[in-house]
């Protein structure tokens, strides 16, 4: 058994998947629940192209966002991040690996993570 510095046991990485059919595509989205966070992923197909994090900040009240991997003129990942960090008031990594060539498509797949954050917080 592992235990924290405060004495708590430290919490579980858990897992969840969802896939829905957006605009002729299927997107999948893989969320890791993290200790005081999550990663979330959204592609077509098993790729990690970039990966932006995003978090709150007492001098701010718009989270502070950075990309760690990828390609500084897609701004998608950042700007998800940064709206989930808000969201959420919680550490967000954000991989978002989908075409940025129809933005009613981010804003259908933005849509869809709130609604399953609405149907399932426990996972995010």
């Amino acid at each position: 058994m592992n235990v924290s510095e405060n004495g708590a046991e430290p919490a579980a990485i858990t897992v969840h998947n969802f896939s829905e059919k957006i605009m002729e595509q299927v997107i999948h989205f893989h969320v890791m629940k993290l200790s005081g966070g999550f990663f979330l992923w959204v592609g077509t197909s098993p790729l990690l192209s970039n990966l932006a994090v995003s978090m709150s900040s007492k001098y701010d009240p718009m989270p502070l966002s950075t990309l760690v991997l990828g390609d500084p003129s897609n701004t998608a990942p950042n700007s998800l991040a940064q709206r989930l960090a808000k969201k959420t008031k919680k550490q967000v990594y954000v991989s978002y690996s989908l075409p940025m060539t129809d933005s009613n498509l981010s804003l259908l797949v933005e849509n869809r993570i709130k609604k399953e954050l609405e149907l399932h917080p426990e996972h995010f």
